[in-house]
């Protein structure tokens, strides 16, 4: 196994044109996992750590947009970005351990593209864009088209991700995650919801339910008919149970999950509805209070 070691952006995209099979590595916490148990064999490692932009995230100018690089660490994110993506933050206080936070980052969550990744459900609800690159251009990828498969990505061979680009959040997001016990364990299933008020708009992110990380459009479709025809959004009412509860059903409806043993399919799909009606109340109540979000992610 081959190692490289760029020392600038530019560096690293010429090599991985040069090798497209080459494996980035920053935190390592998904790749090194899979080459000391044996099942990753890569025939070059690319090393991206000696590159710092990487590691910055900056507020677009007009402040409606988070640009987040690739391997900005989720402790980063707790610590620094809370009001601005509030929703993120609370995800990433359930990744793992503090060590594996403090290695941890979301462009690495994108790179595996694992189901059960705990930033994807955040990063759905929120309004997220993938920034790649190649020594042939840079694109931007909608989050929801950026999974192809289980653990497979919209990547081309010579591409690497550059940075995450996420709505600065203008209403209460939430994130719950079930799982075996109550910390360092991977999601049985997880549910984001982000309220968008200037859209007037819910959206939601599922993940460890289906074979991808996937939104559950026809739940959001209903909901934000719901809100807008009963007047919730200016009246800041509560909404109804029956809403609440279709919302909870559709976004059941919306999974496609396995049995494995972490939890059968029935079970995830019950678990889904049960924290989609939940995440919806809490962050409901936060609008109606005038906040961005409120509590800590709930992880059961």
């Amino acid at each position: 196994m081959d190692f490289l070691r760029p020392a600038s952006w530019e560096e690293a995209l010429a090599a991985k044109a040069e090798h497209p099979t080459a494996v980035p590595i920053a935190g390592g916490t998904d790749v090194m996992v899979e080459i000391n148990f044996d099942h990753r064999r890569p025939e070059y490692l690319l090393d991206l750590n000696r590159i710092g932009e990487l590691s910055e995230w900056e507020v677009g100018a007009d402040g409606g947009t988070v640009r987040l690089g690739a391997s900005v660490s989720y402790t980063r994110i707790m610590e620094q970005l809370r009001d601005r993506l509030p929703g993120l933050a609370l995800a990433a206080h359930t990744v793992g351990s503090p060590q594996i936070r403090n290695r941890g980052s979301v462009g690495g969550n994108l790179g595996a593209a694992s189901p059960a990744g705990d930033a994807h459900p955040a990063l759905l609800s929120a309004g997220a864009e993938v920034e790649v690159e190649s020594v042939r251009g840079t694109r931007l990828i909608p989050v929801e088209e950026f999974y192809t498969g289980v653990k497979r990505n919209a990547l081309q061979p010579d591409e690497l991700i550059r940075r995450v680009h996420i709505k600065t959040a203008d209403g209460p997001q939430q994130f719950s995650k079930v799982g075996t016990r109550n910390a360092m364990v991977i999601a049985v299933c997880a549910f984001g919801l982000a309220l968008h008020p200037r859209t007037r708009t819910v959206k939601t992110g599922i993940g460890s339910a289906a074979p991808t990380p996937v939104r559950a459009a026809v739940a959001e479709d209903f909901l934000n008919a719901a809100l807008d025809e009963g007047g919730f959004w200016d009246s800041g009412k509560r909404i109804t149970p029956s809403i609440a509860q279709k919302f909870a059903e559709l976004c059941s409806a919306a999974c496609n999950p396995i049995d494995d043993v972490r939890g059968s399919a029935k079970y995830r799909r019950h678990a889904v509805g049960i924290m989609a009606r939940r995440t919806l109340g809490w962050a409901w109540e936060s609008y109606r209070d005038g906040g961005t979000s409120k509590g800590e992610a709930q992880c059961a």
